[in-house]
C-alpha cells in the first residue's frame, strides 16, 4: 500500500496548451533515479522546453528540467537528461503512427505523483499558427465578457 493518497502536482506546462493543439493525452510512468524523486517531492521541475519521442519502440522525454537535489552527492542526476516512459506496447503503436504521419508531436502537459508514483501527462499535439492562438484568446476573452454581462445583468435584476 502507498504511503500517499491520490493526485500531488508537481509541474504543468501551461505554455503547450497556448502552442498546441491537444488531440490525445496519455499517462505514462517515468523512470527516475533516487535523488530525481526526491527532488520531485521538494516540487522542483520545470516542463515549458521538454518534448517527447518514439525511438525503437520506446518512448523518451527530453529536455525536461529536474534539477540536482540539493542534499545529494556524487549520486546526483544530470537536470537535463533523457528518461525513459513507460507505456503499454498498443500505446506506443498508436502514438507512433500519430507521429509519424506527420504534423504531430508529442508534448508533456504536466508531472505529477498519483498514490506515491511519479507519472507525466503527454499529449499528442498539433502546433497552432498565430492566428489560431490569438483566435482562441479572443473567444476566451468573449465568453469572460459574456459571463460578466450575465452576472451583472442577474445582479440588477433582482
Amino acid at each position: 500500500m502507498p504511503r500517499e493518497q491520490g493526485e500531488k502536482l508537481v509541474a504543468t506546462n501551461r505554455r503547450a496548451r497556448h502552442e498546441y493543439a491537444i488531440e490525445k493525452t496519455y499517462e505514462a510512468g517515468i523512470v527516475l533515479t533516487g535523488t530525481e524523486v526526491k527532488s520531485l517531492r521538494q516540487g522542483r521541475a520545470n516542463l515549458s522546453d521538454g518534448y517527447a519521442y518514439v525511438n525503437g519502440g520506446e518512448v523518451f522525454l527530453d529536455a525536461v528540467n529536474i534539477p540536482e537535489y540539493s542534499q545529494g552527492h556524487w549520486t546526483n542526476h544530470a537536470a537535463k537528461r533523457v528518461r525513459k516512459l513507460l507505456l503499454h506496447k498498443e500505446e506506443i503503436v498508436k502514438i507512433s503512427h500519430a507521429v509519424s504521419a506527420g504534423g504531430y508531436t508529442l508534448v508533456p502537459l504536466k508531472l505529477y505523483f498519483l498514490d506515491g508514483r511519479a507519472k507525466v501527462e503527454i499529449a499528442v499535439a498539433k502546433g497552432k499558427r498565430e492566428f489560431e492562438k490569438r483566435q482562441t484568446i479572443r473567444e476566451r476573452e468573449d465568453k469572460r465578457e459574456a459571463e460578466r454581462a450575465m452576472r451583472l445583468r442577474n445582479r440588477t435584476g433582482e
